[in-house]
């Protein structure tokens, strides 16, 4: 009796826990803003929706962030009738490729059929296309230096090619008081996982000295000395939920690391509450590459080898003239509405690589800014072992086979280098607020502006200075002298003569401080314009804080060119 007096009222209590669920499910979405479907990835699409989301930024899916998930095992990939399968996206980035090829589909008229002997059939997702370059359903794709950082060694793929670099695709938008990236201290930033965007922020919070901090969403704890990461499906949406914040008031975000034209979109309907700080417009951090199936690149050299000619070919002629190929590059996007006018635009925001080009992007050495080695290491040290806990170095993915035999050959012999500053403005960059600031302490011989060059890590931070010049064309680093002012107090005491006395010493001292590690650094590094290195010196007015060795530093602030 007392088992179906127990049955009866468990039967009670359940169902009144099922419809107080059910409530509670109902109230969640009906509460929350509509949300469509993810867009295409609108860093590769001239134009998108600037309507305004509703909602705080809690109502958006934010996504746990994990390691990269794990591909299939690897099968070489098999062509069939002589056609050649390349996965692109939506990109100004691969109009090489769309040009020489005249168009997405095969036909006789393409540069590959008639220098190649082969078909190549261009298709386009804006879905990650890696398990099924691993699964042989496809020859190759591209994607960002960056991203081989996240999968490291399962990844059986071989990158022969640098297909251009973008310029002003991804963008960080932050509220209007942050004016530098040292302001992202104890912020919240939302991005995309495992992106070109991830890697950006990761990048800029390295190179101003600051951890980062993955967390599951806008309402977990945050790391006040950290810059603190949250998470959505891609940057788009990552771009509303940063608009939908400023809107509600709530402030759980900072800003978001978005794509263009969503970073334009959201500054525009901030009514003035936020900001571009940066963009990669001038930063060469995200490099766009081309990825083999592994298997095939081994089988097929000299597929690959044509692929990547025909770009390159194409890629120089395009920066010469864009005309004659924008209806062709509209054509392959009609789906998303471009038109030669769009491309013309979207062709801006990138740099289409040449041969000399590649060639330094990968012979480059690990500590030259701008090289493939470097970009690449750069990833593995942005994302920490916490992700990766097993890096492979770059040369586990480059091969650089086509493009020696392209120089060999003397096809592309007459192309030449050259990757410019693209300015908005006609500020000199010193003008404007400093992108970063970096406190060094360099050290000095007691008492003197004499750099000592036997210390490593006075030799860590020129090679760390040089980086930021070579990674950003047309930057200037301004290097900000100051010497301890344990003893300013003690002057003082002694008389207003004395004081002022030691305040023009100190700020002799700190001078020539700056002064040598300009000398040093273009000793050193040749190459450096001198005009791209200021110096000030302060003395002792701007104390970092009370510890005497910290005070004794040369503070480096990087403008880059707007």
């Amino acid at each position: 009796m007392v088992s179906a007096t127990m049955t009866k009222l468990g039967k009670i209590v359940f169902t009144l826990i099922v419809l107080l669920l059910a409530g509670f499910a109902y109230q969640r979405f009906a509460s929350r803003p509509h949300q469509p479907p993810a867009a295409a990835n609108p860093a590769h699409q001239p134009g998108g929706d600037a309507a305004s989301p509703a909602g705080p930024a809690s109502t958006f899916d934010f996504i746990a962030p994990g390691k990269a998930p794990q591909l299939p095992s690897p099968r070489t990939y098999v062509p069939q009738d002589d056609t050649i399968v390349l996965n692109l996206s939506e990109y100004a980035g691969y109009a090489g490729l769309i040009a020489a090829n005249g168009g997405l589909d095969p036909n006789p008229d393409s540069w590959f059929t008639r220098n190649g002997g082969f078909k190549l059939k261009i298709t386009l997702s804006e879905q990650d296309s890696w398990p099924d370059l691993q699964d042989g359903k496809i020859a190759a794709t591209a994607t960002t230096a960056d991203v081989l950082s996240n999968y490291g060694r399962q990844w059986q793929c071989t990158v022969p090619a640098q297909v251009s670099w973008s310029r002003g695709a991804d963008g960080l938008i932050v509220r209007r008081d942050i004016k530098r990236i040292n302001d992202l201290k104890g912020k919240t930033i939302a991005t995309a996982p495992f992106s070109e965007s991830e890697f950006f922020i990761r990048y800029l919070a390295q190179e101003a000295g600051l951890r980062v901090k993955r967390l599951d969403g806008p309402d977990q704890p945050h790391d006040p000395d950290a810059v603190n990461l949250v998470f959505l499906e891609d940057a788009f949406l990552a771009g509303d939920a940063f608009l939908a914040d400023l809107k509600s008031g709530r402030n759980q975000l900072d800003g978001c690391m978005t794509w263009a034209p969503k970073t334009t979109e959201v500054v525009d309907a901030s009514d003035g509450a936020a900001r571009q700080l940066i963009d990669n417009r001038n930063l060469l951090v995200i490099a766009d590459i081309l990825v083999f199936n592994k298997g095939f690149a081994e089988a097929r050299p000299e597929i690959v080898e044509k692929i990547v000619e025909g770009m390159l070919l194409h890629n120089d002629l395009i920066r010469a003239n864009p005309e004659p190929y924008l209806q062709t590059i509209a054509a392959a996007f009609k789906k998303s509405a471009w038109t030669p006018d769009s491309a013309r635009k979207e062709l801006q925001k990138v740099n289409l690589s040449n041969l000399p080009e590649n060639l330094a992007f990968f012979r480059g050495a690990i500590d030259e800014a701008g090289s493939f080695a470097s970009v690449y290491q750069t990833a593995n040290l942005a994302y920490g072992p916490e992700l990766q806990p097993s890096p492979v170095a770059s040369s586990y993915f480059a091969s650089l086979k086509a493009l020696e035999g392209i120089e060999k050959s003397g096809r592309l012999a007459s192309q030449v280098a050259s990757i410019k500053p693209i300015k908005s403005s006609e500020q000199s960059p010193i003008e404007q607020d400093p992108l970063l600031t970096r406190d060094i302490r360099f050290y000095f011989v007691p008492n003197s502006s004499d750099l000592k060059m036997d210390e490593k890590e006075n030799l860590e931070y020129l090679s760390n200075i040089n980086h930021l010049l070579g990674v950003s064309p047309g930057s200037v680093i301004l290097l900000r002298g100051h010497v301890d002012d344990l003893q300013k107090e003690n002057f003082r005491k002694q008389g207003e003569n004395l004081y002022r006395t030691m305040s023009l010493k100190a700020m002799e001292l700190s001078t020539q401080r700056a002064n040598e590690v300009k000398k040093r650094l273009l000793e050193k590094y040749p190459a450096i314009s001198k005009d791209r290195l200021e110096t000030i010196g302060r003395g002792w007015e701007e104390p970092a804080g009370k510890n005497s060795d910290l005070n004794r530093r040369v503070e480096v602030q990087w403008f880059t060119v707007e």
